[in-house]
């Protein structure tokens, strides 16, 4: 039930007040001055205040942030018998719902508090996903036990705390947008928004509306003026994925707003100002493009400041059953399953795989799984065409006469065991690293 607390020293208008409101199915409480009214908000939180303006013991105006304060998600109507703007507007400002005049405005109240009802429930329940999308980008939701995202995860908390530019590496699927979530919860500007854009997604002069916005008339359709992503994420993080892929003509503009904090609107000659953290990502080896003229340098250097390279899934192999069980549970519940285990020759061939995908490939092949399976544990043939080229029960190839196919699993499981390390694999193999890198490419792992 709904909340109300009367803060009112004239006892009769209080229970005049309070009869109504109850008779609205509204369960009310009481208190004849402000100190009074502040301990009974710490006991139980009322979900709306109604507040005389004049109280033996303090203004109402002024009482509104001690309200605020002790009970965030509260709101509060003020009650004067002589109202005057100056008061109205003050008390507005200091985070009031409503300033009526009692008398005058005695039929505004029930309509008034149901309003005020309505916002509360509605910030509590803001909260509330707030609360939940922090829990769920947060450093302790990142799953996995290895050395290599352990140090990744490290790396990561350092920064976060620090308005550093920061660089995220590693291969497509690596979960490097979760990081960059987490990094911007963890910061300082938590509370701000954070705004996601993928640099792959669109052509030059979509891009550059995207993240700069235009002024009215400066091309065929723009009515208006319209924000960009650096307007729309001020004093917050905007996350830009796929960084590799954007144009040579737009890394100059962007490099502007991390040197000067402003830049132009499209079809404008007046700077903007804007205040944000960036944190950039990409599959692509940036230094390399920058031999090929496709990066510049001076921009690589500036979201650079702070490198966190993400391992990806077959490095992390001691990862995957932690990853592939939480993946269970998710797809599971979501298709109204009972609860499905694994068979240990399923949990053998994701351990075989390649993962040219990795933690996204291993989400879907998951939820393929879940969908196929026809009995309590999910067997090895729920999974996809390609794991097909091994049987997962004895770990031998399926052609025993197919010797091809064994060289490239055994090369498959050295790699994963030194975690990618090609010079140690090619020493285990006792082969040379140049053949070992032909044999890569003839088997096509890369």
């Amino acid at each position: 039930m709904s909340l109300v607390l009367i803060i009112d020293d004239e006892e009769k208008i209080r229970t005049l007040l309070a009869r109504i409101i109850s008779l609205e199915g509204f369960e009310v409480l009481q208190a004849a001055d402000a100190r009074t009214g502040l301990k009974k908000l710490e006991q139980s939180a009322a979900d709306v205040v109604l507040c005389d303006v004049k109280l033996p013991d303090e203004n109402g105006v002024e009482l509104v942030k001690k309200i605020k304060d002790k009970s965030p998600f509260s709101e509060v109507i003020l009650l004067t018998a002589y109202g005057n703007i100056a008061d109205g507007v003050q008390a507005i400002k200091n985070g009031a719902f409503d300033y009526i005049t009692k008398g005058d405005d005695n039929n505004k109240i029930i309509p008034l508090l149901h309003n005020a009802m309505q916002k509360a429930a509605l910030t509590k329940r803001v909260a509330q996903l707030e609360a939940q999308l922090g829990r769920k980008y947060s450093f302790g939701n990142i799953l996995g036990k290895s050395k290599l995202v352990k140090a990744a995860i490290d790396a990561a908390e350092k920064v976060a705390a620090t308005d550093a530019a920061v660089l995220l590496t590693g291969e497509t699927g690596t979960g490097k947008e979760v990081f960059a979530q987490a990094i911007h919860n963890a910061g300082n500007r938590s509370k701000q928004n954070f705004i996601a854009i993928n640099c792959a997604a669109f052509t030059k002069d979509l891009l550059e509306n995207e993240l700069f916005g235009h002024k009215a008339g400066a091309f065929t359709g723009a009515l208006k003026d319209a924000k960009g992503i650096f307007e729309e994420a001020n004093k917050g993080t905007v996350f830009l994925d796929e960084i590799g892929e954007m144009p040579l003509e737009l890394q100059a503009k962007l490099l502007r707003v991390l040197e000067s904090g402003e830049y132009l609107k499209i079809g404008d000659s007046k700077p903007v100002k804007t205040d944000v953290r960036i944190i950039a990502a990409t599959n692509r080896d940036l230094l390399r493009e920058i031999e090929s003229g496709n990066f510049r340098q001076d921009l690589y250097y500036r979201i650079a400041v702070f490198t966190i390279a993400l391992p990806a899934l077959r490095e992390r192999v001691t990862d995957i059953e932690e990853l592939a069980n939480y993946f269970l549970k998710l797809f599971t519940a979501k298709a109204n399953k009972k609860a499905l285990t694994f068979s240990k020759a399923y949990i053998d061939a994701l351990k075989q795989h390649h993962w040219n995908g990795n933690i996204r490939e291993l989400k879907n092949v998951v939820e393929r799984s879940v969908i196929l399976a026809t009995s309590a544990e999910i067997e090895s043939n729920t999974l996809p065409p390609e794991f097909k080229q091994f049987n997962t029960t004895t770990g031998k190839t399926l052609s025993a006469f197919d010797l091809a196919s064994a060289e490239k699993l055994h090369i498959q499981k050295v790699l994963n065991y030194t975690n990618g390390n090609k010079t140690e694999t090619a020493r285990l193999l006792n082969i040379a690293l140049t053949t070992l890198y032909r044999k890569l490419d003839e088997y096509k792992i890369s």
